[in-house]
């Protein structure tokens, strides 16, 4: 393992001219942020913060992330106004825009460089009033804590969790953030001492000190907040992955484990994909990707609650207009029976309340071996396509999230198999009826 690892180290560090390079960059956008700062009393300075400033970033993925400081008396609808001015007007030549998290911010290119300019409120540890608070405490924090050979662990692991696909703290990807790849370091000491850890890691297992308890997979605690769980906003299968890849790789540790494994498709399975596409009108990517993931997992109960058997699901967006929620079902047509279980015959007063209910208008209903009473129904749809369609056009309010129904609205398709659906949809819905790539690395 450690041969591997001193390879993929020296292809981690960014040669002295791409980190001059960076610099360049870096300098030169600060200096137009410091130069809209003094039009406002409400800021109190500005700063570097983000993998950047911390000295983990990767030579082919590096943001560079401005932190512009706010009174802690500033109102929330100045604190958003005023960032937002600042880095429009300080990245007017780089054609800015708007993503959010909490709250928006600004960013920009710069020669391929994405630059974020990222508002925080000045307030003492503890004392959060956005999400973005923490975020200079971080770089403080881990610019003292991460030795020089520490900062290249932790581009070692982020190579590894992006060649495996679960790197990226966006809600399209619930994946490992940078900071969270700092933090993972910092407590396992290194790469190697990391993956042997993961490998055996308990369900619920706490990462650093916490007197707070909490309910997930995995407990991975900020150093500089204690009631913080980061991998709240990883996802079970991200956590899922990350634990059987660090397994085969410690079991045979390879290069490949550091390049993108291709999936294994089984392409039978694509006439057992219903697909739903809409337009929607433009709106941050983090919102969008909230509602249409939120509409995934509603969509895929009600589906459920009638009679089909949801294997899988996953949302897409372009970003720009169009959507497309996927669900791989055990199959598109189901019969037009099926049975319900009543209460045990025990039961007096239940019991006779369901054969009352039952007797006429099911099928049939009889006395099972189980010692409960069934009745045999009838389903109002037996075709996948069919019932979305129906459902969708008169119960938009249950299965679709407010922010999304205007867009339904305007109209939707709905098919079943990959045909009309353009490549990067095909790409998603590939993923849904494949072998996940981690899972190969077994092999």
């Amino acid at each position: 393992m450690k041969k591997i690892i001193t390879n993929v180290m020296k292809n981690v560090i960014p040669s002295k001219t791409v980190e001059k390079s960076k610099e360049r960059i870096a300098e030169k956008a600060l200096e137009l942020v410091k130069k809209e700062i003094l039009k406002f009393p409400e800021i109190i300075g500005v700063e570097f913060g983000g993998s950047f400033a911390k000295g983990t970033w990767l030579s082919k993925d590096a943001d560079i992330d401005i932190f512009v400081r706010f009174k802690k008396s500033t109102s929330e609808e100045k604190f958003e106004k005023i960032s937002k001015k600042i880095g429009f007007d300080a990245l007017k030549d780089f054609s800015p825009y708007v993503r959010y998290s909490e709250h928006p911010y600004v960013e920009a290119k710069i020669k391929e460089t994405k630059i974020n300019v990222v508002p925080c409120y000045d307030v003492k540890v503890g004392e959060w009033k956005s999400a973005a608070d923490r975020s200079p405490f971080h770089t403080k924090y881990m610019s003292n804590a991460l030795t020089q050979k520490k900062r290249n662990e932790v581009r070692i692991l982020k190579t590894f969790l992006k060649s495996n696909g679960i790197y990226g703290a966006e809600i399209a990807k619930q994946g490992f953030s940078g900071y969270v790849s700092e933090v993972l370091i910092l407590h396992f000491g290194s790469f190697e001492n990391l993956i042997k850890s993961i490998s055996k890691i308990e369900e619920s297992q706490v990462i650093g000190k916490t007197s707070k308890i909490f309910e997930t997979s995995l407990v991975i605690i900020d150093p500089i907040d204690s009631n913080r769980n980061l991998a709240a906003a990883i996802s079970d299968e991200n956590i899922g992955k990350f634990i059987l890849v660090s397994r085969a790789f410690k079991e045979n540790p390879k290069l490949e484990f550091f390049k993108k494994k291709k999936a294994r498709v089984s392409k039978k399975y694509w006439e057992n994909v219903l697909s739903i596409r809409f337009n929607f009108k433009i709106r941050s990517p983090d919102i969008i990707w909230g509602q249409i993931k939120r509409a995934t997992s509603s969509l895929s109960t009600q589906l459920e609650l009638s009679g089909f058997t949801v294997l899988r699901s996953k949302a897409y967006t372009d970003q720009k207009k169009e959507v497309c929620l996927l669900f791989f079902l055990e199959s598109t047509k189901i019969s037009e029976i099926y049975t319900k279980s009543g209460p045990e015959f025990f039961r007096e007063r239940s019991c006779d309340s369901f054969i009352k209910k039952n007797l006429l208008n099911s099928a049939i209903v009889w006395v099972g071996n189980n010692k409960k009473i069934i009745s045999l129904e009838k389903r109002r749809y037996v075709d996948a396509s069919k019932f979305m369609t129906e459902f969708l056009k008169n119960n938009p309010q249950i299965g679709i999230p407010k922010g999304l129904q205007d867009d339904f609205k305007c109209g939707f398709k709905i098919t079943i198999g990959e045909k009309g659906l353009s490549k990067s949809i095909k790409e998603v819905g590939n993923e849904l009826i494949s072998t996940d790539g981690t899972l190969l690395h077994f092999n």
